[in-house]
């Protein structure tokens, strides 16, 4: 009898695309505050650190969500956690259009962070155990769901917000939500044998070693290096509407930009996922924290609105590739069968890192009157990042697993 390919088949690429659709709509939670940001600042008034306080709490549910939705899928797998979550993402959308206070709206964003996190870390978990050879190409896809959602969704909704109003935006959101997520959901259900995990559990174990760093300490290392890198990461991702409302722009001029620098992460994550499958995810993360530090730099003396644009394309296509090297490095030195809490802490720490980076960038304009030394303290923080990665790639070379077949 012809043996089938478990890994890497038409199936995984099939499930996959799946994946990409799920996470490109329930991943809009994270984004959505920062499009609304400066019409919540408006109605509620209050500081720009206190406005950045529903983004703040949404990423902080967004990276605890990472973890605990991770573990429920290595125990109940992708299916229920994704219904139970969907159902959550819509409630929180609704509670956030009753809100009467900005201590209401963060404490529903808490909840909208927390419900739409199952789209990133956990979806990115349960695909990479469906590729061995083309694991950092599909891992970079179901992480391009995350820029995606950021760049269409704020698009496809601005005429919305315009018009109605950031409450109308977010009942549009919860309906699609639920009508997109759920069906898509139930076409997960197939799990992976268990003869596919052994392969991928003998690698591990062997970089492990090589390394000679348990795995609880190097994903708490990784951890730290997370939130160097995405403290780094958040200053123009959550404050580029903000910038550019505060230049005079505009926040349709801003949610281009920001649209543009998310596009440019997708095309960035596709590539590093190509790199990734012929250097391994430590490598891949080196270049890519080097190169969004360079990007970072450029955003000093930009102020033009042609230098933002073109700035802000060059940040989006330098540091794409970043945070999905993490769940790459997370599968290639850690047990298979905790790939879902592994990658969910791991992904947790990126997200408190910008959360902290937001909240940070909102005090230090408070306090300077300007974005530039927000700027400067990113590019502090992206050097540690940098320090942890150049340690962690002296020590090791990963080993690639075996396809496993059935």
């Amino acid at each position: 009898m012809m043996e089938n390919q478990i890994t890497d088949s038409r199936y995984s690429w099939t499930r996959l695309g799946l994946t990409l659709l799920i996470a490109t709509v329930i991943n809009a939670g994270m984004w959505a505050i920062i499009v609304i940001m400066p019409a919540v600042e408006t109605e509620y008034g209050g500081s720009r650190a206190m406005a950045s306080l529903p983004y703040t709490l949404t990423m902080i549910g967004f990276g605890t969500g990472n973890y605990v939705l991770g573990r429920a899928v290595d125990r109940f797998g992708i299916t229920y956690s994704l219904l139970i979550a969907s159902g959550l993402t819509a409630l929180g959308y609704g509670l956030a259009t009753l809100s009467s206070s900005l201590l209401m709206l963060s404490l529903a964003q808490l909840l909208v962070g927390f419900a739409s996190s199952i789209g990133f870390g956990p979806l990115i978990a349960d695909i990479s155990h469906w590729f061995v050879r083309r694991r950092g190409i599909a891992v970079a896809v179901a992480a391009s769901g995350n820029y995606l959602s950021g760049a269409i969704w704020p698009i496809l909704l601005a005429n919305v917000l315009q018009d109605s109003g950031w409450r109308a935006v977010y009942l549009v959101m919860a309906v699609v939500t639920l009508v997109a997520v759920i069906p898509l959901a139930f076409a997960l259900r197939p799990s992976l044998p268990e003869e596919a995990h052994t392969a991928a559990e003998q690698a591990s174990i062997l970089n492990a070693k090589s390394a000679g760093i348990s795995p609880r300490a190097l994903q708490y290392l990784l951890g730290l290096a997370g939130i160097g890198c995405c403290v780094a990461m958040s200053m123009p991702q959550v404050h580029i509407v903000a910038l550019c409302v505060g230049l005079g722009y505009g926040p349709a001029v801003g949610a281009q930009m920001l649209s543009l620098m998310l596009l440019g992460g997708v095309a960035s994550r596709i590539v590093s996922g190509l790199l990734a499958d012929r250097l391994g995810g430590v490598r891949t993360l080196l270049i890519g924290s080097i190169l969004q530090c360079l990007a970072l730099f450029l955003y000093l003396p930009a102020g033009g609105m042609v230098s933002l644009y073109l700035v802000s394309m060059i940040f989006g296509l330098s540091q794409g590739g970043i945070v999905p090297s993490y769940a790459l490095i997370v599968r290639e030195y850690m047990p298979a069968k905790e790939a879902g809490a592994r990658v969910g802490f791991v992904m947790m720490a990126t997200i408190m890192g910008m959360a902290l980076g937001g909240w940070l960038s909102g005090v230090i304009y408070d306090v300077s009157g300007s974005y530039t030394l927000a700027f400067v303290n990113g590019i502090i923080w992206n050097g540690l990042n940098i320090g942890i990665i150049l340690w962690l790639i002296s020590r090791s070379r990963p080993r690639m697993p075996r396809a496993a077949v059935a």
